[in-house]
Order: C-alpha cells, then structure tokens, then sequence
C-alpha cells in the first residue's frame, strides 16, 4: 500500500514538474541570442514535452532522456539534428533544476546524455558554372520583379550570403574599400561580423533594380505588388525561399535551396583556384573545416578513383518493341 501510494506521488510530482516545463521552455529560449537558435530550442523543447506527456513515465531522469533519444533515432533524423533536440532538453533541464521544478542530481544526470556521433558528413548540393548561368539567365526579365529575382540570385550565388543576410542588407551596406565595391561590417550567424566582397556584375544586377525601383536607402530588396510597383520596407526569408524555388523550376532544377547558392559560390571560388582561407573570410566560417565540408576538398566526385581502371564489363543494348 505505501509502495502504490509513493509510486502515485512520483508520477503525480513529474507530471507537476513537466506542467511547470510547459512555462518554463517559452522563457527559457529567451537567453539564445540567435533568432534561429531561439525557433529551433522552443521547437524541441515542445517537441520533448509532447513524447514525455504522451506515455506514462515512473521519473523524470537520465533514463526518460535515454529513451527520447532513442525516439528520435527512430524517426530517421539526421544525427546533427538529434544532437541539436538533446542539447534543447538539457538546457530546459538547468532552467528546471534553477527554478526548483528539478532536484539538481536528477539534472546533472541529464546533462550527462550523450549525444548521436555523427559518422561521416552528408554531401551537399551545388551548381556547375554552366547551371549557374543559365540559373541566372533565366531569373533575367523586363518586368520590375525580374529585375528584383535576378538581383537577389545574383547577390546569392557572386557573395555566399545567408538568407536572413540577404534579407537585411541595406543600400548603405554597400561601400567601396580599396577600390572595389564590398559589403561591409556584415552582421553574419552567431554575430559574427565580415566584409564581403561584391563582383562587379553583381553589383550591375543591383544597380539596375534600384534604379528601376528607385531605391536610395534602407532595405535593399522589396516586395513587388501585382501591379509591378515596389511596396513595403523589405522582403522577409520566405520570400527569397519562394523566388530561389521559382528560378529553379524555370531551369528544371529539383531539390534546390537558397544555401545551396552559398554552397555554389564556395565551389566556384575553390575551382578557379581561390584559396580556402579566403573563402573562409567570405562565408564567414569560424572553422576552415566548415568550409572544407562546403567544398566537398576530401572527395573528389568530378574525377572519382573508381573510375580509373576503366570498364569491367558492356551491357547489351536491348531493342525495345
């Protein structure tokens, strides 16, 4: 009776502290400095709540924490991503223990899961110089939000910007420096600030959508109406998203994203024979293996090794009738 009545009162207490979770997690993303950061907590962290609330748990421990990732194993996540859900339940797990929901022994131990080892890297995607252009030619147009598309893949695929970066570049950003055009004191991911360089046909594509916009300051890019006029203060991330996925339709292109144009420019750069510290300073890595991974250096799959012994074998050709 009193083993039955003990067992009540724990599941009765983690409910509790899993309750006091639910009030926790939306304050606790709040200390991440990155917007991102901030989406990508809050999701997990619902995300912990959900699976823990949905079956019965005895305590709330390093051995649920366990059994979550063994969860999200299950579900086919890349191993980046598990790391990144764990990392979101252990901090919930310190605010906890701070606010009291959370005896400190049973968060140490939770901050004691480790995480997925991540064997080997997935390959990215990128475009060849021939896609790239014809990516461009055929975001080209006479209309005002042509003008606007081709300007935006080519600041994309000429200078490797992210997407929130692109979408809070500002006309003032754009300065010259040692008699080339760049993008300066750029506000990249994690705060860190670079200065990109800006080819002269990029800045071409610019200037022509500003002068048919007639934008002089402020947020660069803007949203076109139906009408074909400029409106609004800006274009948010999805917008760029959406006009990305467009000019990849028009040149039957499946499964492109916006950061695969940064992928492109590092490779780009790499192939015509631009060093790997400099691309580094122009994505604004703060790990060289960052941008090794970018470039895809440790494999070669334009001239693979396999490939040089020659033909094993001929298949036959079939007529079809």
């Amino acid at each position: 009776m009193h083993a039955q009545e003990s067992q009540e009162i724990t599941v009765s207490q983690d409910r509790s502290a899993a309750a006091g979770f639910g009030s926790r997690q939306s304050r606790c993303p709040n200390s991440l400095s990155s917007p991102h950061s901030r989406r990508n907590y809050k999701f997990a962290m619902e995300q912990f709540i959900t699976w823990y609330c949905s079956e019965p748990r005895l305590a709330l421990n390093r051995a649920v924490v366990l059994r979550f990732r063994l969860y999200l194993e299950s579900l086919g996540l890349a191993a980046g991503t598990i790391n990144q859900r764990l990392a979101a339940v252990r901090r919930l797990a310190y605010e906890a223990a701070d606010s009291g929901l959370l005896s400190p022994e049973l968060a140490a131990g939770i901050r004691r899961v480790k995480g997925v080892k991540q064997l080997g890297f997935r390959i990215g995607n990128w475009l060849t110089s021939d896609q790239a252009k014809l990516f461009l030619q055929k975001a080209d147009g006479e209309d005002l939000r042509s003008l606007r598309d081709l300007a935006m893949m080519a600041v994309l695929l000429g200078c490797g910007l992210r997407r929130a970066e692109l979408s809070s570049l500002k006309v003032e950003d754009m300065q010259i420096r040692q008699g080339h055009w760049t993008i300066v004191d750029l506000i990249g991911k994690g705060g860190h600030v670079r200065t990109v360089p800006m080819p002269i046909w990029v800045k071409e594509a610019v200037d022509h959508w500003m002068v048919a916009a007639k934008i002089d300051g402020g947020r660069l890019f803007r949203a076109v109406s139906r009408h074909g006029t400029p409106w609004g203060k800006g274009v948010s991330e999805n917008v760029i998203w959406y006009v990305v996925r467009r000019c990849a339709d028009r040149t039957q292109l499946d499964h492109l994203a916006p950061h695969d144009l940064r992928r492109t420019c590092a490779k780009l750069c790499h192939t015509a024979g631009g060093e790997i510290e400099q691309i580094q300073f122009l994505l604004g890595h703060a790990s060289v293996l960052t941008t090794e991974r970018y470039l895809g250096c440790k494999q070669n799959l334009e001239e693979p090794v396999n490939d040089r012994f020659g033909r094993l074998f001929v298949a036959r050709t079939v007529e079809l009738r």
